[in-house]
């Protein structure tokens, strides 16, 4: 009896270590301080690190309306307040790059392939993450 016993405990110990580390992979790492910026994370960072491994390309593709909605909010939103003078020109061109990168995942979510969706949402996901660590530092 003890053995069943100490045999649950250990059963619920992983148990609950597996699902607690789960739940801390699901959400993002970061808070970004500017809300556009933040919105579009929300809904990017479930798709990068839950769709994307498993690659269900078909969330991806039923998301891709907001992300563009979102990612246009980031785009209309230019070069924040607080950018350095010197890097506000790399800050427009990563913004144009963010920009046409969106549109090819929105092309390529309505009729494109697996691999198409893949490669584009990846651009979309790599040219935000250069946009954030451009981001002024205190905003």
């Amino acid at each position: 009896m003890k053995f069943l016993i100490a045999t649950a405990f250990v059963v619920l110990y992983v148990l609950g270590g597996a699902v607690s580390s789960a739940a801390q992979e699901h959400k993002p790492e970061k808070h970004i301080s500017i809300k556009e910026y933040e919105a579009f994370h929300r809904v990017l960072h479930p798709l990068q690190h839950d769709a994307l491994p498993k690659k269900d390309y078909e969330t991806i593709r039923n998301h891709a309306d907001e992300l563009l909605s979102k990612g246009n909010a980031v785009v209309d939103l230019g070069v924040p307040t607080g950018t350095r003078e010197d890097d506000r020109g790399r800050f427009e061109s990563t913004l144009q790059h963010f920009s046409s990168q969106l549109k090819a995942l929105k092309k390529h979510a309505k009729e494109g392939s697996d691999l198409q969706v893949k490669e584009s949402f990846d651009a979309v996901h790599d040219s935000f993450e250069l946009l954030v660590s451009m981001l002024p530092a205190s905003r």
